[in-house]
């Protein structure tokens, strides 16, 4: 008896407006579980809070980390692209970075600089907040599904085909069914 288990090479895409974004094709479990607890801590901090009590800085620290945790899970391309922190000098970018702080520190070093310029992917939160419960689907496990979805939603299986020849009698009504033998 053979077996043969198929691991993804092609990355997950998902369109959002203008942007196509790649996802990694695998994620391996412990580092999915750890890029999504660094977001739940975070997430815990506004658990049941006012939204009009919470100060600004912490909803941009919530926000930041929603960015990371995604491109953490994209292809490397695609998370240069949607999270570009740019360090300019005399009005040209001189390096990238995927995180402000780290452009701050590279801008902090050379010196004089222009500005960093902030030239991610721009998206509405609900995007964001979609975005994230799709990776969550498709990366982690449902709630109670006890399966892991590692193909792209537009790979899945298609429906198993009914068995016997369909019928050319009207459709019932109600939905009623016969019972075997009757």
């Amino acid at each position: 008896m053979k077996k043969t288990i198929k691991i993804n090479t092609e990355p997950h895409e998902c369109e959002v407006g203008p942007h196509t974004l790649l996802f990694q094709p695998e994620i391996y479990g412990d580092d999915f579980l750890d890029n999504y607890s660094q977001l739940q801590e975070i997430q815990k901090e506004f658990s049941g809070a006012d939204l009009n009590e919470v100060s600004g800085v912490r909803l941009r620290g919530l926000y930041t980390e929603m960015r990371a945790f995604l491109a953490r899970l994209m292809t490397d391309e695609c998370a240069d692209r949607f999270n570009r922190f740019e360090v300019h000098a005399e009005g040209k970018p001189v390096v990238a970075f995927r995180t402000r702080e780290g452009a701050d520190a590279h801008a902090e070093k050379i010196g004089a600089t222009d500005r960093i310029k902030d030239e991610s992917i721009r998206l509405p939160d609900r995007v964001l907040v979609e975005l994230m419960e799709w990776v969550v689907e498709l990366y982690g496990s449902g709630e109670g599904s006890g399966s892991r979805p590692t193909g792209s939603s537009s790979a899945s299986a298609r429906a198993s085909s009914r068995a016997g020849t369909p019928g050319k009698g009207p459709s019932r009504s109600k939905g009623s069914t016969r019972a075997a033998g009757r």
